[in-house]
């Protein structure tokens, strides 16, 4: 049984990355962990991890719905079924067509066509790539195809992959935002860390990610990143709706400096790997009371 963590945030920007992995080293010393990239537009997990050994590499393919016209009637069934507005019928000009970048592969055309005129074909949306990084933790990333706009769907298998692998702690590093490829990173996981900063931009879209969390109805908690600003407001919100506090992290232009040279792991100062290791304690002691409340 694994212990699923997601790191979002509201938006961009926020150092929502440079938390995954530390927090992946901090695990890795006692724990096995995977670490799922799931932001499959620009996956950049595997750029702070260049020790990691790649493993494999894997083809993703969504069954795309064709419509075969030599059994179409033109009925337009099928269009009343689509909820995605992926397929256009012409009756007059005998034309039926699905565009396969709009296409779900939710199967309602299928059960829609009684003239067997619907039929299924694997489209390739993307691949899952397999890294060792430490001794007991992995790196599984998704790398959506260009031009794809099935996030949601590697997305999915991703997680499925990722859980397969049967490790004690499965981190989640989602895509920025309240999307639709945030919605599905982060559910069914047991907690998620919201990594903000603190300034206006960074407050009201962390309110938008509490608000998608409480109506999923998953447990959180909030790490401040680039603390230490004149903005207090953020602070006041957390401390006035009584939510978790699990960390701030010192704004840092040394710190700052290490990231961007891809070096975070190798070179941060002993303040911050404090901060990582408290973090990753409290963390450790969430999943203890979530396995114990499973067995009883």
């Amino acid at each position: 049984m694994s212990y699923k963590i997601a790191i979002a945030s509201g938006k961009g920007g926020t150092g929502k990355t440079s938390v995954s992995v530390n927090l992946l080293q901090q695990f890795s010393h006692a724990l096995d962990v995977t670490l799922v990239d799931c932001d499959v537009e620009e996956p950049n997990d595997h750029l702070f991890l260049p020790q990691s050994k790649f493993l494999k590499s894997e083809e993703e393919f969504l069954q795309v719905a064709q419509i075969n016209t030599n059994n179409c009637t033109y009925c337009r069934r099928c269009v009343e079924y689509c909820e995605f507005n992926a397929i256009t019928v012409i009756p007059p000009l005998e034309f039926a067509k699905i565009n396969a970048d709009l296409c779900h592969s939710c199967g309602a055309c299928l059960v829609a066509c009684e003239e067997d005129a619907i039929i299924e074909s694997p489209s390739h949306i993307g691949e899952t790539r397999f890294n060792q990084v430490f001794a007991l933790s992995k790196l599984i990333e998704g790398r959506l195809k260009i031009g794809s706009p099935m996030q949601t769907k590697l997305i999915s298998k991703l997680k499925k992959k990722a859980l397969a692998e049967n490790k004690r702690i499965t981190l989640f590093d989602a895509p920025p935002g309240t999307s639709c490829p945030v919605v599905e990173t982060i559910a069914d996981t047991d907690y998620v860390i919201m990594v903000t900063e603190p300034t206006p931009f960074g407050l009201h879209d962390l309110k938008l990610g509490i608000h998608l969390i409480q109506e999923m109805n998953i447990p959180f908690g909030i790490i401040i990143n680039k603390a230490g600003g004149p903005f207090k407001d953020t602070m006041e919100y957390i401390q006035s709706n009584h939510f978790e506090l699990l960390a701030e992290i010192p704004f840092s232009k040394e710190y700052a400096s290490i990231y961007s040279r891809g070096d975070l792991l190798t070179n941060a100062p002993q303040e911050f790997l404090d901060i990582y290791r408290q973090i990753g304690n409290t963390l450790i002691e969430k999943m203890k009371i979530y396995e114990g409340n499973h067995r009883s």
